[in-house]
Formats: structure tokens, C-alpha cells, sequence
């Protein structure tokens, strides 16, 4: 194979059938405990923690391993009073029209407004950035399949955080340009995804909701 020199045994440990089912259900068990959460405590979470989180979110794969990504994690107070202001009027113009009627009524049952207080609270944001392009001395640099990678990259994060014993949300103020102007990106990077990063409120609640069964989403061809 060309370039054979530069690969490197891969090293893994092999199961059995039934260590594997045990392993995947265990998995499937925890995950299965994830909520998207609105409130949040302000208790501390050391930045440890959030690097680690990070690093897992970068062992994502990525379109010829460009890795087109950013992720500017926040605690400064004043920063985050800043993103909560300008996600809130963003938000205000879409719970006031930019919405459609379909839209606010299937966001009704989840009891959301244009408020979003955990963006103050949560002691940490995580903001994705995708990179459209790299710079390498100067010159531009192609990314393949950004959007894709970005996204893989969003979802190590999220099971990451959940993993730890944290809880985030997934909040999409749209439109995000807002969060490149505050944090002064690069012209390359596009905000992706803000997630609100830390512990649950002690009176957090959730709405009682029910996901698709497996038979309803999935089709096995034997």
C-alpha cells in the first residue's frame, strides 16, 4: 500500500458475543437516561472537565482528517451576559414571527419562550464553530464534508457531557452570526451549535416524553 509507513497497528480488544450485548446494552442504558435540560444549577465544573470533554468531541472522524472545527468554551461572566443578550433578541423575533404557527405549537408541550436565563446560570458554553476553510501559511485550505463532521463532532460532545454526569441543551438561536462577532472568530468559522454545559437545577424538571420504539425507526435487511 503507498504510504504504508505512515499507518500504525490499531490495537483493540476483542470481546465475546455476549460481553458485547452486556457492553452495548449497558451503553444504551445510560444514554437512555439523557434529557436536553433548560435549567440549571451555577454550581462550579472544573475546566478539566470541559477539556476532556472537548478532546472526546475531537476524536470524532472528519472528511480526509481536516478536523473543521472549533470549540470556544466559555465561563467569563461578561461574555456570557453578552451571548445571552443577543441570543434573547434573536429568539424574541422568532417567537414573534419568524416562527410558524406549526412551529410554536410543537414547541408548546417543551414550554419554551424567548427567555433563555441558562445561558447565564450554566457555569459553562461550549460554542461549535464549523470551519468552512483552514488557513496553512497564509494560504486557504480545502474542507471536505464540513457539515457532516461537525455534526459527528457535536454528538461525541453531547454523549461526552452526559457521560461525565453533566447535561447540556442543544440551542440553535438562529440566525448565530452574533456568537462569531462576540468571541471575534476568523472569517472561516460559522457558529454550529451553543450548548449551556454543566449540573442540572435541584428543581429541574423535564417534559414526560416517550422516543420511538425500536421497530419504528429501524429496518434490518438479513
Amino acid at each position: 500500500m503507498a504510504g504504508s509507513d505512515k499507518f500504525i497497528p490499531f490495537k483493540r480488544n476483542n470481546f465475546t458475543e455476549s460481553e458485547l450485548i452486556q457492553k452495548s446494552a449497558d451503553h444504551y442504558q445510560k444514554m437512555d437516561q439523557r434529557r436536553s435540560i433548560r435549567e440549571f444549577s451555577n454550581q462550579p465544573v472544573p475546566k478539566e472537565v470541559i477539556e476532556n470533554l472537548i478532546k472526546t468531541a475531537s476524536s470524532a472522524p472528519s472528511g480526509a482528517h481536516k478536523q473543521p472545527w472549533t470549540f470556544c468554551a466559555i465561563s467569563n461572566p461578561e461574555l456570557k451576559k453578552k451571548i445571552r443578550a443577543a441570543a434573547e433578541e434573536e429568539e424574541y423575533t422568532n417567537y414573534n414571527g419568524r416562527m410558524s404557527e406549526d412551529w410554536l405549537k410543537d414547541l408548546a408541550v417543551f414550554q419554551t419562550d424567548w427567555h433563555k436565563e441558562f445561558l447565564e446560570i450554566a457555569p459553562w458554553l461550549i460554542v461549535l464553530f464549523r470551519q468552512n476553510f483552514g488557513y496553512e501559511n497564509g494560504e486557504k485550505v480545502k474542507h471536505y464534508y464540513v457539515q457532516e463532521s461537525v455534526g459527528i463532532a457535536a454528538g461525541f460532545l453531547i454523549s461526552a457531557i452526559h457521560q461525565a454526569g453533566l447535561v447540556t441543551l442543544t440551542h440553535t438561536p438562529s440566525p448565530m452570526n452574533f456568537l462569531a462577532k462576540i468571541l471575534e472568530r476568523p472569517d472561516n468559522e460559522k457558529p454550529f451549535l451553543l450548548l449551556p454545559v454543566g449540573y442540572a437545577a435541584a428543581d429541574c424538571k423535564v417534559p414526560d416524553l416517550n422516543r420511538k420504539r425500536l421497530d419504528e425507526m429501524t429496518v434490518f435487511y438479513s
